[in-house]
């Protein structure tokens, strides 16, 4: 029998092809382990000064126009 597969959001995709932990993350933009979850499942949308934004793109090696327009939970 097979369980209900848990989606990932697209932030949680795009880090893990990165090979990042939330922690990697949370540490180059200044902000905690907890925020970076919320942003990936959903609970909180990201308030990123302009530098965290750049620092963001960098290290998720992405262009604005890669970046997800939506980092919490997919639709089901």
């Amino acid at each position: 029998m097979t369980g209900v597969q848990k989606q990932e959001s697209a932030l949680v995709k795009l880090r893990k092809s990165r090979d990042l932990t939330q922690k990697q993350i949370a540490d180059a933009l200044g902000v905690t382990v907890q925020t970076v979850s919320n942003w990936e499942v959903g609970r909180a949308e990201p308030k990123l000064t302009i530098r965290q934004f750049k620092t963001l793109l960098k290290v998720l090696q992405v262009t604005v126009d890669e970046l997800p327009d939506d980092f919490g939970k997919p639709e089901s």
